[in-house]
Parts: structure tokens; sequence; C-alpha cells
């Protein structure tokens, strides 16, 4: 007579939330998920060591009981994420009301403190976000992340730049401006290797685009090539005439940074 079948020995592992040893689907120790173990709310295979259920957002140490009296927290959690990023957005577009285009008359003094809420600055009246384009947010946040910079206040560069270069990626099909802008935020913040996709992108469509060559001339600077530095703004200084002959709307909009690196140039 067959005696019924052995159970199957428990798979020992280590928790990868506290590294202990664990058996069974939750760590004895810190009662974080392992292998075979499901959401209580919606079934869904928890990944190892996991603190929230990647479909719902219930918390993955929950009990039945938990996951179903709070409905509209924990299990919310994944949908009211965009809506925490957007408020940071509405936030850093609202510190911005009171500054004024960078590089136009009054900018400097209507910037009092990059930190500073719009309201206490003294600017002009009150901006309705909702009336702005994707565009000029972008430019905007350009704007705030340039003057920064320029004003040596590196903390709040870093606060700034990823927002700025969101609202660049979230405009989709970039023309050769809009990329230079990008790659100057990723620049000024240290993001490299962002910097130096747009200017490849740049040059590989037009190898003499002023900006293109500026932006991978100051790419190949910060990462120490200084052969490669001189390359472009050799190759920079020799297509300025014919390219500042066309009066693209770029050259004319970063005329200033133009002239300050053409200046440059004829003073080695």
């Amino acid at each position: 007579m067959t005696g019924p079948a052995p159970a199957s020995p428990s798979i020992t592992s280590t928790c990868p939330a506290c590294q202990s040893v664990a058996t069974g689907k939750y760590c004895s120790n810190c009662g974080a998920p392992l292998a075979g173990a499901q959401c209580v709310a919606c079934q869904t295979a928890l990944t190892r060591g996991a603190k929230f259920c990647h479909r719902c957002g219930t918390s993955a140490t929950a009990t039945t009981s938990e996951a179903r009296l709070a409905p509209a927290t924990e299990r919310g959690l994944g949908s009211a994420l965009p809506w925490a990023v957007a408020a940071i957005a509405l936030v850093a577009l609202i510190a911005l009301v009171a500054a004024q285009r960078f590089g136009r008359p009054g900018a400097a003094t209507a910037i009092a403190s990059a930190d500073a809420p719009a309201a206490t600055q003294g600017g002009p009246a009150s901006v309705d976000i909702s009336q702005m384009s994707p565009e000029e947010r972008a430019e905007r946040l350009y704007d705030r992340v340039m003057s920064l910079n320029e004003r040596g206040r590196s903390d709040s560069v870093q606060f700034f730049a990823p927002m700025a270069m969101q609202a660049y990626v979230m405009l989709g099909a970039l023309n050769a401006d809009q990329r230079y802008d990008l790659g100057r935020i990723a620049a000024v913040s240290g993001a490299s290797e962002i910097a130096k996709a747009q200017a490849d992108t740049i040059l590989a469509t037009q190898p003499q685009h002023l900006l293109g060559l500026m932006l991978a001339a100051d790419v190949a600077a910060q990462s120490g090539d200084r052969a490669a530095q001189a390359t472009y703004a050799r190759r920079f200084a020799a297509a300025a005439p014919t390219e500042r002959a066309k009066q693209l709307p770029e050259y004319r909009q970063h005329v200033a940074e133009i002239d300050a690196r053409l200046a440059r140039a004829s003073s080695r």
C-alpha cells in the first residue's frame, strides 16, 4: 500500500531585504516577500523583497483585512505618484513667476533669490501657468537653471535641472535650439552623457551647426579631452561666418553666447 507523498522540503534562501536565512513565502525576520508570495489584494506575484505590490500598490506585508480597509491609500499609491510629480513641477513653475526671461533687461533684479517664493520677491503680477505652452514652460526652466548657474547656486541648479530636462523631454521631437538648451542644462548639472547625446544628435544632421559645436566643445572640456575641445573650437570658428549668414532663429536667440565664444577664439 502506497503511503502519502512526502511533503516538499522548504526552500531555504537569503532574504533580499535583511539578508537573514529564510524559508517559505515571507521572511520570518522582517516580513519581506520571498519567492512565491502574492499580493493579498490582487493576487499578483510579488517581487522578492518588494515593499509594495507593483500592480496595485498594496503593502507587501498587509493582511487581507488590512487590504480591504485601506483601498484609497496603499492601493492608490501607484496612481497618486504622477500627481505628486506634477505638483512638484507646478511648485517649480510658480517659483518662476517673479523671474523675467534670462538675458532681458531687469532679469537680474527680478530674481532676488533662487529659493524664495515668487510672492516675496516683489516681481510682476501672477502669471496664469495654465496658459503657458509646453515650450514656454521649458524655456522658463532653462532660463532659471542658467541664471542659477551663473550665480554659482549649484545646490539650486541640482534642484531645478531634473525638472527642466523633463520639460524638454516632454516636448517630443526637439529642434536644434531645444536640444542645445537641454544639453546646456545637462552640462551645468553634471549630466555629461545627456549633454553629449544632444551635441552628437545636432551634429549628426548639421555638422557645422554653431550650437552643436559649442555644446560639443563644452562636453569635451568637462571630460578633460583637450584635443577634442580644441578641434570643436576650430570647427566653430571656421563655420561661424557661413552659419551666421543663415540668420537661423536659434543663432539670434543665443547671439551673446556665440559672440563671446568667437571673441574667446580670436584672442588665442
